[in-house]
Order: structure tokens, then C-alpha cells, then sequence
């Protein structure tokens, strides 16, 4: 016997063990508003005109252009035809702004009926566990997300898209790829050239309605 007491174990023990290691905090991504107005002149190209700059060297059809509104459609409202890859925005004297998009790649666009319950200017993007899961080489390294700037996926503004309650995680949102508008590209969101989604976004409320039309695979259209 040692005759060493449960006292004496206990307090040798502290010298053996140190407390638990506090959690270190991982700081929430950030935008920084004081470089909102730089990084909007950071995308924006010399001379930017909507309907004619190209540095992008996109489909000249998917420049933005002021369209006739099919009748009956509420104005502020969007509209997403997923075969032509156009997103239009109904004006109220029955005009609308029509801007060229890419869609979500393979089956993970999902056509429905949104509301727009939020937009933001260059948002902050923390992928899904869902992405991360279905592809970690891409999107795990980015697991504790991705402040705002020129190199967020999310781009130059985002509009956020719920059905009742529920944030369904798709967007309208600009990209740094803007070469993949008029294809389909994306995780599920609808892509939209930064300048673009710019002009687009001081012309959305939220609580307006966001229709995403089904894709020609849908259709039957090949």
C-alpha cells in the first residue's frame, strides 16, 4: 500500500492533465461595407453601357434589353425561362428588363414558384452541407464560409429566394465566371453578370415573386 489518499490522487492528477482546451470561435464571414462602392467600380467595365458592353465576350443576346411583357403579369415580378436562359424582370407599363442567366448543372435545378423574402449587396456564401457532401473536393475547403468581395460565388448581390417561411438556399446572385451565362453551371442558383444583377437589384422588392420555369430536359425539348 502507498497510502496514498483519494485527496492526494486527485491533486496529482491536475498536474498530469491540464483543463479542457476552450473551443476556439470561428469568426463568422464578413463584407465589408466601407468596399462595397470599390468593388461595384471593380466589375463594372470603363464606359459601361448595359445593353452593348461585352468584356465578358458573352452571346450578344444575353446583354440586357427592354422586351414587351406577355399580358397579365405582375409587374416586379421575375421570371426565369430556363430554356432560353433569360431572367426577366416585369416593369409596370408592361415592359420588361430581360438579362441572360445560367441555370443550376444536371438535376439541380428546381423549377418552382419563390418568393424573393431578401436581397443583399455583396453577400457573404457558406456552402450546404448538401454541396459539401456531394462534392467535398470543391466545397469543403470552404466549409466556415466565404466573405463577401469580387471572388464570392455569390458575386455582386444576391436575391434569396423561400417558399412561406422556409429559405430554400437558391439565389439569383452575379458570378466571377461570367463566361458560364447561357449555360448550366451552378449548384442550383440562377447566375446573373455582376453589373448586371447591380442594375437589377435597386429594382426588386422583397415580397415579389420569383417564377423559375421548368428546363428543356423537363420539357421534352432536348
Amino acid at each position: 500500500m502507498t497510502g496514498l489518499t483519494r485527496r492526494h490522487f486527485i491533486a496529482g492528477t491536475t498536474l498530469l492533465f491540464s483543463a479542457p482546451m476552450a473551443q476556439t470561435a470561428i469568426a463568422a464571414p464578413t463584407s465589408r461595407r466601407d468596399m462595397w462602392s470599390a468593388w461595384d467600380a471593380q466589375v463594372r467595365p470603363a464606359g459601361y453601357e448595359p445593353a452593348t458592353s461585352n468584356p465578358w465576350g458573352v452571346h450578344p443576346r444575353f446583354l440586357p434589353v427592354r422586351v414587351q411583357a406577355n399580358d397579365g403579369l405582375v409587374p416586379g415580378d421575375i421570371h426565369v425561362d430556363a430554356v432560353a436562359r433569360y431572367l426577366y424582370h416585369i416593369e409596370p407599363d408592361g415592359t420588361a428588363m430581360r438579362y441572360g442567366v445560367s441555370i443550376a448543372r444536371g438535376n439541380l435545378y428546381e423549377p418552382g414558384v419563390y418568393t424573393i423574402r431578401r436581397k443583399a449587396k455583396w453577400p457573404t456564401w457558406t456552402p450546404t452541407a448538401d454541396m459539401i457532401a456531394r462534392d467535398p473536393g470543391l466545397f469543403e475547403q470552404h466549409a466556415d464560409g466565404v466573405d463577401g468581395g469580387p471572388t464570392n460565388p455569390l458575386g455582386s448581390r444576391a436575391l434569396y429566394l423561400y417558399v412561406g417561411n422556409r429559405d430554400t438556399y437558391l439565389r439569383i446572385h452575379g458570378t466571377p465566371y461570367p463566361r458560364s451565362i447561357g449555360g448550366r453551371a451552378s449548384s442550383g442558383c440562377v447566375r446573373m453578370i455582376m453589373p448586371h444583377i447591380i442594375d437589377l437589384y435597386d429594382n426588386v422588392t422583397p415580397g415579389r415573386t420569383a417564377h423559375l420555369y421548368a428546363t428543356e430536359d423537363a420539357l421534352g425539348t432536348g
